[in-house]
């Protein structure tokens, strides 16, 4: 790595990196403030595709995190992003919530359960039976099924729920159709999230919590990569994957001055 150039712009998953279970991680106040002052281009990641990203400056916000809808970017803006370029003004069938379904909006396509050029799979906490069973009959009827992220667990505060990947399974098991998954680890939603600010992936840095995603994704979108140690991925478990961050760090807090 000794030939990387000087990182000039940063992207930085949210849980188990800037928080964890509402409650900021200590040293995320700091980095945003050194991130804002510094001028570089940086964007906050999220899997979750429930919320819009006025959603997420609002609830940060609240939590002292102060970081502009701009520099937010979820995996359902990703999927809007993708679906626009591959099928503009387009049509979906949609599960989930006012995150994916905005996003959508927003880039011109209609939501219909009419023929829909896809069926497009995101985050909600109301995962319905008659929902799934309209994606099957709309897939098996020849959409293309899309999925936000392949996350099959979320968190709650009591504890694991079902989340995107496993309901996508659900899916795949009736249908015999796989999803294209848009989120994290694909380093799509890298490169169409650098484009948003302009930067490129060889003097940009990811910082992820997650080797199974955040790492990965940074690692195939070409950048530098910092794994933190206050999340799902502890110091152990790097030597089970076949792939090693660039850096590991304890926490944000450590990674302020590097900026």
């Amino acid at each position: 790595m000794a030939d990387r150039k000087p990182i000039e712009s940063w992207l930085t998953d949210m849980d188990g990196v800037l928080i964890h279970e509402g409650t900021p991680i200590p040293g995320a106040d700091a980095f945003i403030k050194r991130l804002r002052d510094s001028g570089k281009p940086f964007l906050v990641l999220t899997n979750n595709s429930i919320y819009t990203a006025r959603d997420l400056h609002a609830r940060l916000n609240r939590m002292g995190l102060d970081v502009p809808v701009e520099n937010i970017w979820t995996s359902a803006l990703a999927t809007a992003k993708f679906v626009e370029a591959q099928n503009p003004g387009g049509t979906a069938y949609v599960i989930g919530e006012a995150g994916l379904t905005t996003a959508l909006h927003d880039a011109g396509y209609i939501l219909t359960d009419h023929e829909p050029d896809f069926v497009i799979l995101g985050e909600t906490r109301t995962y319905s039976f008659e929902a799934m069973t309209k994606a099957v009959r709309l897939i098996n009827g020849g959409a293309r099924f899309i999925c936000t992220n392949p996350d099959e667990t979320g968190p709650s505060a009591e504890g694991p729920l079902p989340a995107t990947g496993s309901v996508a399974a659900l899916i795949t098991k009736a249908t015999g159709k796989d999803p294209y998954f848009v989120g994290k680890p694909n380093p799509l939603m890298m490169r169409t999230g650098l484009n948003t600010i302009g930067a490129h992936s060889e003097s940009s840095a990811m910082i992820g919590d997650r080797m199974d995603t955040d790492v990965l994704a940074g690692l195939e979108a070409g950048m530098e990569t910092f794994l933190v140690l206050t999340g799902l991925t502890g110091k152990a478990d790097i030597d089970r994957y076949p792939f090693r961050p660039t850096h590991v760090a304890d926490s944000i807090a450590d990674l302020v001055d590097l900026i």
